[in-house]
């Protein structure tokens, strides 16, 4: 079997109980050595082999894949946070059934949900925010028309830029571009999640990349932007002694 699993937001501890046991049954691993802690290899067995894909091209990550079922060797394909973003698994698995080998997928913590956590921050704080866009920059690689960012920050609420840390001069034009986000709304710049190296570093979306300057920021962090990062919001109405619900009463 081909297991696809996702390592979680950097500590080592914070993958699910079901990949680290995976993990430790694997007689090969195949992890993506630019992003994932390599801490994490410490849960694999005496003999295990473990391959680098940064190095990799998909073809030869495919035909190590192909080996190991024809030789009866269990694969772990382990991606940083959850392979679900950004993670290229699609062509993988698409690979994989093409060539009709088994395959599952099991979940991690992605790392947006560990730069939430570093920040002590809630994405979704009544009256503030209610939707959050997780998106990246254009860069050397595209993104659809519609999904500039300039167009996707007019909508103000709680953003998430991936694979954005190098382009900070043009986020701040796009983001300030998109009319609802001005040059003091809250940002932050979460430098390796979950990570023993983390560092959390609060800003306006006027200073990102002054931000990251400052601090020799360049790659392998977030950027969030919205006014969750503020201290204005709404109390929830689940809990307000007077708000009812299928499981209490409102008492005035």
């Amino acid at each position: 079997m081909i297991h696809f699993i996702g390592a979680g937001s950097g500590a080592a501890d914070l993958i699910t109980v079901r990949g680290a046991r995976l993990l430790g049954e694997a007689d090969c691993i195949i992890y993506a050595g630019s992003l994932v802690n390599p801490a994490l290899l410490d849960y694999k067995k005496d003999g295990c082999a473990v391959y680098n894909s940064a190095k990799m091209t998909l073809e030869e990550v495919i035909a190590l894949m192909a080996e190991n079922e024809q030789n009866g060797r269990d694969t772990v394909r382990l991606h940083t946070g959850d392979p679900c973003l950004y993670g290229a698994i699609r062509e993988q698995m698409d690979e994989l059934d093409k060539l009709g080998l088994p395959y599952d997928d099991t979940p991690g913590v992605s790392s947006f949900c560990g730069a939430a956590a570093a920040l002590h921050a809630e994405y979704t704080l009544p009256e503030v925010s209610q939707s959050v866009i997780i998106t990246r920059m254009a860069g050397r690689t595209p993104v659809p028309q519609g999904e500039q960012l300039k167009k996707l920050a007019s909508h103000g609420c709680t953003m998430v830029l991936f694979l954005s840390t190098g382009l900070l001069e043009e986020v701040e034009q796009e983001l300030l571009a998109g009319g609802a986000y001005t040059a003091d709304t809250p940002a932050a710049i979460v430098y390796k999640a979950t990570w023993p190296e983390e560092k959390v570093l609060r800003c306006t979306v006027g200073t990102l990349a002054q931000t990251a300057r400052d601090n020799h920021i360049t790659k392998t962090a977030l950027i969030t932007v919205g006014g969750f990062l503020g201290d204005n919001y709404e109390r929830s109405k689940l809990y307000d002694p007077a708000f009812t619900h299928g499981y209490r009463e409102g008492r005035p």
